[in-house]
């Protein structure tokens, strides 16, 4: 494994959180990478060591977050859909302003659509349609209801800033995807 200098991940993380602060107050296309480098704190050219322009920014910063769901979804296969939920729904108010940045922002499209494709994938594996309730029924459609619902409680859930506990969230929504599944 090779060492990463922590002077490079404190950089990247103060790029990222100023460029999500920044998302916050502004659209993205009047956000300028001196701006980020002023919020950030570090250069222009410091910005440019890590990424090509704002855009693979944010697609590093959509990736990351969705690589940290995936991680989670992986290290906690083996639980139910409610105890599974309550570590995403902790996720996403830990990174709230994140979320809640992508979720309301013209740009947030594209994570949005990300979103709903990773919890398609994720949620397609445990569908099935050979017996029970869902016997002869298509997976495909059935999946892409799921992570429709899902992504659109989440969305709900994030934009009128966490009305309910993610305790109280992941269990309801943990409810629904068994009733279905």
């Amino acid at each position: 494994m090779t060492k990463v200098d922590r002077r490079i991940l404190k950089s990247q993380e103060a790029i990222k959180n100023a460029f999500v602060d920044l998302l916050s107050e502004k659209n993205f296309d009047q956000i300028t990478i001196q701006d980020i480098s002023n919020k950030a704190n570090v250069s222009r050219r410091t910005i440019y060591l890590h990424y090509m322009d704002k855009f693979d920014l944010l697609d590093k910063l959509i990736e990351g977050h969705i690589n940290k769901l995936q991680e989670l979804a992986e290290a906690n296969s083996e639980l139910d859909f409610i105890k599974g939920n309550i570590i995403w729904f902790e996720y996403f108010e830990e990174h709230f302003l994140f979320f809640s940045t992508m979720l309301n922002n013209k740009r947030g499209s594209s994570f949005r659509s990300q979103f709903l494709d990773f919890v398609f994938k994720a949620l397609d594996v445990e569908v099935t349609v050979e017996e029970g309730r869902n016997k002869g029924l298509d997976k495909d459609i059935i999946s892409r209801f799921i992570a429709g619902a899902y992504v659109e409680l989440v969305e709900w859930w994030v934009i009128n800033k966490m009305p309910y506990s993610p305790k109280m969230m992941a269990e309801r929504v943990g409810i629904l995807i068994e009733r279905i599944i």
